[in-house]
Order: structure tokens, then sequence, then C-alpha cells
């Protein structure tokens, strides 16, 4: 068996153990499913920034997406994986997770195995977005709506402060990523500000979409002005 097939059946080994921490928690310590959502968020977004190191072919990452994807879609139709979807709200935000990631893997494949193209992206989707969610919730301030969505200033802050500690962290905790000639200013100003628009306007869980696109094309963007 090749490294990375072995690498491939670890990785979902680590996904399901994660889904099933978050059933545990959920159906035994009665953990609400708000919280048991934002772990798998959490957890997966931070499992997948082992791609680009355990994977070296963009098929096996589309396989295990694809997989959970398919998952995912069972789930929903047969009212499983209460953590997960157990919300009140119509939501596409599970199933549009793993498009993202296998999305943000193309665009890494594609810049020449350019990291800031996977980790910045994946990581400000897993820990933003949560972390928007969790200070509107505990910090209501500053309320307004866009269509039936409510948000927080609070909550669109603590997205642009916490993409904002991500921007500046990454390139000092691996040795290899760089943004090479786009000004970290720049990125700093940015991407968290157009990431956290994205955030606002989107509904119904495409968050997970368009906050990984606006930073992909935000870090495009930038590359093509300098």
């Amino acid at each position: 068996m090749s490294r990375d097939l072995l690498n491939t059946f670890i990785l979902a080994g680590l996904f399901l153990s994660l889904f099933g921490v978050a059933e545990f928690l959920y159906h035994r310590l009665k953990v609400k499913s708000e919280y048991t959502r934002k772990l798998v968020h959490v957890g997966t977004g931070l499992l997948t920034l082992l791609f680009p190191i355990m994977l070296g072919n963009h098929w096996l990452v589309l396989f295990l997406c694809a997989s959970f994807a398919v998952i995912l879609i069972l789930s929903l139709k047969f009212d499983l994986l209460k953590s997960i979807n157990a919300i009140d709200r119509v939501s596409i935000g599970s199933i549009a997770y793993p498009i993202s990631v296998y999305g943000c893997y193309l665009a890494f494949d594609y810049f020449n195995h350019r990291y800031a193209f996977f980790y910045l992206p994946v990581l400000i989707l897993a820990i933003c977005d949560p972390m928007a969610a969790l200070c509107g919730k505990q910090w209501p301030i500053g309320k307004y709506a866009i269509g039936n969505e409510n948000k927080t200033i609070v909550g669109s802050l603590a997205f642009i402060l916490s993409a904002g500690v991500i921007i500046i962290l990454l390139p000092n905790i691996f040795q290899q990523f760089t943004y090479q000639h786009v000004s970290l200013l720049h990125i700093l100003i940015f991407v968290p500000l157009i990431a956290a628009i994205s955030e606002a306007l989107s509904r119904k869980g495409s968050d997970n979409l368009s906050i990984p696109a606006s930073v992909l094309i935000t870090l495009i963007f930038l590359e093509k002005l300098t």
C-alpha cells in the first residue's frame, strides 16, 4: 500500500473519530448541537491542514471530500448525525464544507503548492466563522440584519481580528509559508475585510463556500496588482 493511500485511510479515521466525539458529546453529555457543530467545524478545518503534508494527489483529496459529502447528505436524508444536523435553521454548510476544502486544495496545487492558497482560506473558514458566531451570541452588540440573517458588529469585528491574527502568525509558524510578492499589510487589510463582508452577506450556510472563495480571489487579485 502506497504511503498516500495509507495516509488517506488515516485521515478518514481521524474525521470519523471527530464525528464520533461530537455524537458522544451531543447524545451522552447533552451538549447543544450549536456547540458540537462548531467543534466539528473547527476540528475538520484543523485536520484538513494535514492534506498538503500527507497527500500528494488531489484525487485522494477528492475521494475524502466526496466521501464525507455523501455521508453528510445521507445523514440529512435519514436524520442522522444530530450533533451536526440538529439545528433550527436550513443550512447547506456541512455539505459545502468539503467542497470548499477540495477547491482550496486545487488552488494550492495550481499555484505550485504555495501554502497560502490552502492554509489561509481553510483556517479563516475554520476559526473566524465560528469565532464570529460565538462572540456575536455572547455579546450581541450592534445588531443588524441582512435579508433574514441576523448579524452583530461584535461578531464581524471578531471575524476580522481573528483573521488578522491568523495572517500574521502563519508565516512565523510555517517556514515554507510565504505571501511572496504581496505586501503583508495589503493582505492584512483586504483579506479579513472582504472575507467578513462575504460572511455577513451569505445565507443558509453558504459562507462555507463564500469565505474561502473570497480569500482566494483576494489573494489572486492582490498578486495581479503587484
